[in-house]
């Protein structure tokens, strides 16, 4: 009778170590969450990077929450809708790594159709101002790079080029052309010498696994950026308060392209240089990992980022960020809900 019972209680321990613990990292109880929730979707999923871009969407008008949520992984994701639109919110933090794993996380749990990235920027461009709401057509990672020895140059293969790892098609930026205060000579270089710039190896799903593929320039998908071209017409905030306006009142606008980087851009000559280079418009520490994430899963995208300052290409003193952070934010999240709103009507 003993032996019996400790049968019987070895067999309930192991059952409820099973319900709290299966499934690897997800708890059998998170499990049951996460199927009830696929239940109703599919979603649309925001990917948003902190909580000052995140409230004025929790505030607007236009969302309604059912005061669901799942924590995992360190991530909540919170369920509600948009105009009538099933969407899933969940916050990033801050960098190329956390974007993607929350954007890999969102796509490996739950039913989503498609995928809304959104928050503030940086601007590149010289004839963008603050305030205005920016939509790429396409986006890179351009923090991969090839670090060329001291001596070697253009005409210098890189470590690993034959074998497709590293190329030199897509370009370098030259530290020597950047010094300053070297009169004392015509010819100056620098040890840094060469940075190239490099694709990401990607891993499609419907590709063959461990054969990897390469992308530097990511688009978005084409209906969601045919349908935000009627965003255009938008008005946006223009003010912070009574006595704080922006000059050129923002507006909504399509724009070639954007770039990421786990790089906090306020540099003037950094700036100027990959404008010029890429013709780049928003830069961010996010959207590009969002891009590479729904490219290989094939999950169709959009990211909407509105410009919050200069990257070091303003006359102030400090960088314009903390006095129109909050303006930016709120316009992104203005133009974010109107998409969903003329996506749901075009469906």
């Amino acid at each position: 009778m003993a032996a019996a019972m400790k049968v019987v209680c070895m067999m309930f321990l192991v059952a409820i170590f099973h319900k709290h613990h299966a499934h690897g990292a997800i708890s059998a109880d998170t499990q049951k969450l996460i199927d009830e929730a696929n239940m109703n979707g599919p979603y649309l999923g925001l990917l948003i990077p902190n909580l000052f871009e995140m409230n004025p969407l929790l505030q607007h008008p236009n969302y309604t929450s059912t005061n669901f949520t799942i924590d995992i992984a360190g991530r909540r994701f919170r369920f509600g809708k948009i105009v009538e639109k099933n969407v899933i919110l969940v916050m990033t933090g801050l960098s190329m790594i956390n974007a993607g794993i929350t954007s890999q996380l969102l796509l490996t749990l739950f039913k989503i159709e498609g995928v809304v990235h959104y928050g503030i920027a940086g601007n590149a461009n010289p004839s963008l101002h603050i305030g205005f709401v920016t939509i790429p057509q396409y986006w890179s990672h351009s923090a991969l790079w090839s670090w060329q020895r001291y001596g070697y140059g253009p005409s210098d293969e890189l470590p690993l080029e034959p074998n497709g790892d590293y190329t030199r098609n897509i370009g370098y930026i030259k530290f020597a052309d950047y010094a300053e205060n070297v009169t004392a000579c015509n010819l100056h270089d620098n040890l840094l010498n060469n940075v190239w710039f490099q694709p990401e190896e990607v891993f499609p799903v419907d590709g063959t696994p461990e054969q990897r593929q390469h992308a530097f320039w990511i688009p978005v998908d084409p209906l969601y950026f045919n349908i935000s071209k009627s965003l255009e017409d938008m008005e946006l905030e223009n003010c912070v308060n009574a006595t704080t306006c922006l000059d050129e009142t923002p507006r909504v606008v399509q724009v070639h392209r954007g770039t990421s980087a786990g790089i906090y851009v306020d540099n003037a000559a950094y700036r100027s240089f990959i404008y010029k280079k890429f013709n780049v418009s928003p830069v961010d520490m996010e959207s590009a990992a969002v891009a590479l994430i729904c490219m290989q899963q094939r999950v169709p995208f959009i990211i909407i980022r509105a410009l919050s300052d200069l990257a070091g290409g303003g006359s102030a003193e400090s960088n314009e960020i903390d006095t129109f952070i909050s303006l930016a934010s709120n316009n992104s999240v203005n133009v974010v809900v109107e998409f969903i709103k003329r996506l749901v009507s075009d469906h």
